[in-house]
C-alpha cells in the first residue's frame, strides 16, 4: 500500500487516477495504517495519506489536527473566494430572491452549517450528484447554501431535484413554502449531458408551474400550471404555437419543442431570476457560503470525499 501513495502526485493523471481507485477500493481495512501514516510519517506519504483517508473515511476518520488544519485553510481560502458557476453533469437547485440564508436554512430544516468555498461546495454537490436514489440516501445528505449573491441564494444539491421519485413532493413544498415568505421560490434540474430540463415555479405560496422534459415516458405526468411567457416566447421563436394545441401541431414540431425544452433551464432561470450555471467572479456578493446537513444527512450521515478547497 505504501508504495502505491507516491503514485497520486505522479505528474500522468491516469497513473495518480488509478492508484487513487485501488486504496479506496480496499476500504476500512487500510484506515489505521493511513492514520498512522499521519502521525508519525513518512513525511512524503503524509499528504497522499490524508487524500485516501478523507476518500475512504470521510470526516470522521481524520484526527483533530488534520481537521483543524482543512479548517483553516478554508478561512484562509474564504478571505478571497468569490462566485463561481455550478457546473457537473447533472445540477439541481433552488433559488430563492432574498439574502436570508438563515432564514431559507431553518424553513427547510437543513442543520450544521459549515462555511466554504465555491470550489469546495462545486466537487461537494458534483460528487453528490453522480449517486442516484438506489446508491442510499447519501446523495441526499447536504446541500449547499450560497452566499446572498445579486440579491438572490441558491439552495444546490441533488436534495433540490424537483421531479425525483423520492423528492419531487418535497421539494414542491418548500417552494410553496419559501414563496409564501419571499414572494416566490424556484426549483431546476439541467442535465448537462443532454439529459433534460426540469423546473418547478411558486408564487405567494402557490405553484404556478411545473413542467420537465427529459425523455422519459412519464414526464407530463408532473406538469403544473399553465406555460410561463418565457415558455411561449420561445416557441414562438422557433416557430410553434404558444398555445400547445395538439389538434393542430404535428408530431415533428413537438419533438423540436422537447429538444428545445432539454436545455432550457439555465436560460430560462436567466430570464426570470439568476442562474448559477452562469455567475461569475463579478457579481455582487454578502456573506459566505455553507454546507448543511439535510434530515437524511442527520439520520444516515453523510458520504466520505476528498475534495478540492
Amino acid at each position: 500500500m505504501t508504495a502505491l501513495l507516491p503514485l497520486l502526485r505522479d505528474l500522468d493523471v491516469r497513473t495518480g487516477s488509478r492508484a487513487r481507485f485501488v486504496l479506496t477500493s480496499w476500504g476500512q481495512s487500510i484506515v489505521p495504517l493511513l492514520q498512522e501514516i499521519r502521525r508519525a510519517g513518512p513525511g512524503r506519504l503524509r499528504a497522499a495519506a490524508l487524500t485516501v483517508l478523507a476518500e475512504i473515511a470521510g470526516e470522521d476518520g481524520l484526527s483533530a489536527p488534520d481537521r483543524a488544519a482543512v479548517e483553516r485553510l478554508i478561512r484562509i481560502k474564504l478571505l478571497a473566494d468569490r462566485p463561481e458557476p455550478l457546473s457537473g453533469c447533472w445540477i439541481h437547485w433552488i433559488a430563492v430572491p432574498t439574502g436570508d440564508q438563515r432564514g431559507i436554512m431553518d424553513l427547510l430544516g437543513l442543520t450544521r452549517p459549515r462555511p466554504v468555498t465555491f470550489a469546495l461546495a462545486n466537487d461537494v454537490v458534483d460528487a453528490d450528484s453522480h449517486d442516484g436514489p438506489t446508491d442510499g440516501p447519501g446523495c441526499f445528505a447536504r446541500v449547499f447554501v450560497s452566499p446572498e449573491l445579486d440579491g438572490w441564494t441558491f439552495v444546490a444539491g441533488r436534495w433540490c431535484d424537483p421531479i425525483d421519485d423520492e423528492r419531487a413532493d418535497a421539494v414542491l413544498r418548500a417552494c410553496e413554502r419559501l414563496s409564501t415568505r419571499y414572494g416566490q421560490a424556484q426549483a431546476y434540474y439541467y442535465g448537462a449531458q443532454g439529459d433534460g430540463s426540469a423546473w418547478v415555479i411558486a408564487e405567494n405560496g402557490v405553484v404556478i408551474r411545473r413542467y420537465s422534459e427529459t425523455g422519459d415516458g412519464e414526464d407530463h405526468m408532473l406538469t403544473i400550471g399553465d406555460p410561463l411567457p418565457y415558455e411561449r416566447d420561445r416557441r414562438v421563436q422557433l416557430g410553434l404555437s404558444p398555445e400547445w394545441d395538439a389538434a393542430h401541431v404535428s408530431e415533428d414540431e413537438e419533438d423540436e419543442w422537447k429538444w428545445a425544452v432539454f436545455d432550457m433551464a439555465p436560460a430560462l432561470a436567466q430570464a426570470i431570476g439568476l442562474s448559477p450555471l452562469t455567475i461569475g467572479s463579478d457579481l455582487p456578493m454578502r456573506g459566505t457560503g455553507v454546507l448543511a446537513i439535510t434530515t437524511y444527512g442527520t439520520a444516515n450521515g453523510v458520504p466520505p470525499g476528498a475534495y478540492r478547497i
